[in-house]
């Protein structure tokens, strides 16, 4: 049975809420999506019983991976000055940012968990759209093509890259410096 909402305000359940989501991130993002509910626990060092009283469902639990995800995406784009650099520092920027918190959470993608669309929005999308239509006016990225598709493009080039991280299959500097030079090259005004 879930959480009531006065156990759920509680410091200790926000502590083991906390552990339980750290151990998910390490044990997913280690073993993958093969990992089960019990390899969680053991991580987190709580019982099954207690692992289920606070995420009932494999599905809750990566929807709450991918809350907390979310979050730390939004907190480290917010703290990035996106909007006191240059266009392509603000680029490199979002993606270092994205990167260092999409290597925790490289089983979202491959589970294909979707954020809130308005949460996402708020945390990250609007902080792009803007750096975007600010690069377009200022003439640094081309003009040709709709603000949104250049968005929805760097988007689908975020995803292959923390795949990329997550696979080990380059590191996290070289697919930030990777991703950035292949967006703005590709992006650029002609």
């Amino acid at each position: 049975m879930p959480a009531t909402p006065a156990e759920a305000s509680s410091p200790r359940y926000d502590r083991t809420a906390a552990a339980i989501l750290d151990a998910a991130a390490h044990t997913l993002a280690e073993h993958g999506g093969s990992a089960n509910m019990a390899e969680v626990a053991a991580a987190a060092g709580v019982s099954r019983a207690t692992l289920y009283r606070y995420y009932p469902s494999r599905g809750a639990l990566l929807q709450a991976l991918a809350a907390q995800a979310l979050a730390e995406a939004g907190s480290r784009i917010a703290d990035a000055g996106l909007d006191r650099c240059p266009v392509p520092e603000a680029i490199e920027r979002i993606v270092r940012a994205l990167l260092t918190v999409g290597d925790r959470y490289t089983v979202l993608l491959s589970e294909q968990v979707q954020p809130d669309p308005t949460e996402a929005d708020r945390a990250v999308g609007d902080h792009l759209r803007a750096v975007i239509a600010r690069g377009i006016g200022e003439g640094v990225l081309r003009d040709d093509l709709p603000a949104e598709v250049i968005h929805q493009l760097f988007g689908g080039l975020l995803a292959a890259s923390v795949k990329l991280v997550g696979e080990r299959q380059l590191g996290l500097e070289e697919t930030a410096a990777a991703t950035t030079t292949l967006f703005l090259d590709g992006a650029r005004r002609p």
